[in-house]
């Protein structure tokens, strides 16, 4: 584990920033209120703008803080500019561009519910991919975890598998949990930077690519124009997308894994539809149903599964 910096125990920011255990809270909070927040504006924002919106003002916002690292990294982006902003495209612009699609037609619940599922599939495309070695319990804990992933997907009848008879939305957030997954299998090969740095070039990726998107979607830029007319909710799901999901859970992931580690920080990714779930039935509404129990306790113990799997490992390699 690396030794954390020092840190200024004087303000608020900086007594928040001493601990670990509410940062790795906070995080996954704001990542599971995205899904809260983005349907909120079903029907009142075209999920493109919302997009674009989303990644240009997260781009600015970010741009002053990571300026001096940007001067300090320059001969790394100029080198690796484009795999840098491919980071942005597919883990940023195309993640949130299938999740807010997804959430045109099925519930925050289902989506909240189906992103559990993706400490399992990176583990899975670890396995596959680059061969990383998988204990049987492991496996077992990737499948368990979409066979939970599918039983919500097909609302509780996975015989529907059979006639492909999957809601669209669903289908999205599938593609948008691949997308998440390859973006944190290509994290290995990430040049050596500030996290600053990286997230900036990165953003800027993600708003290029969220531009393009929404040049090409039906009703293409004009849509602009129509933020002026934005109602009060429009503008307050934007602020907070630009702001916490994309910018304070990354800033507080990064300070919490700093201070315990990275093997005792991965858990509370588990958080993340906990309080996507808690959002959609509290502030949406949503109503849970029995299979959304019953896919949750598939997913989450195949992934106690694997957990567990590891920690034993671990503890059999120590000296």
């Amino acid at each position: 584990m690396t030794k954390p910096h020092p840190q200024q125990n004087s303000g608020i920011f900086a007594r928040v920033l001493d601990q670990p255990y509410l940062l790795l809270i906070l995080a996954p909070l704001f990542w599971g209120g995205n899904v809260v927040a983005a349907k909120l504006t079903v029907g009142q924002i075209d999920p493109f703008l919302l997009l674009a919106s989303r990644c240009v003002l997260a781009t600015s916002f970010i741009l002053p803080f990571a300026w001096p690292h940007l001067r300090g990294d320059l001969g790394v982006i100029r080198r690796f500019w484009p795999v840098l902003m491919a980071y942005g495209a597919v883990g940023y612009a195309l993640f949130n561009g299938f999740l807010y699609l997804g959430l045109q037609t099925t519930t925050a619940v289902n989506s909240a519910i189906e992103q559990g599922s993706l400490p399992m599939l990176i583990l899975g495309a670890n396995f596959i991919i680059f061969r990383v070695r998988a204990k049987p319990i492991q496996i077992i804990g990737v499948l368990l975890a979409i066979t939970g992933v599918m039983l919500t997907a097909t609302h509780g009848d996975l015989a529907r598998i059979l006639t492909l008879d999957i809601n669209i939305g669903d289908g999205f957030v599938m593609l948008a949990c691949l997308a998440y997954t390859t973006y944190t299998l290509a994290l290995r090969f990430r040049p050596k930077m500030h996290i600053l740095s990286f997230m900036a070039v990165s953003f800027s990726g993600a708003a290029i690519t969220a531009v393009i998107m929404l040049a090409f979607s039906p009703d293409g830029l004009g849509q602009v124009a129509t933020l002026g007319s934005a109602p009060p909710v429009v503008w307050a799901v934007i602020a907070y997308v630009a702001v916490f999901p994309s910018m304070f859970s990354q800033v507080a992931y990064a300070r919490g894994v700093e201070l315990v580690g990275a093997n005792r920080a991965a858990p509370s990714h588990n958080l993340i539809p906990v309080f996507g779930t808690l959002g959609s039935v509290i502030i949406l509404g949503e109503t849970l149903e029995a299979y959304h129990f019953i896919a949750a306790a598939i997913i989450f113990g195949g992934i106690l599964l694997a957990e567990w799997a590891a920690r034993r490992s671990a503890l059999r390699s120590a000296p």
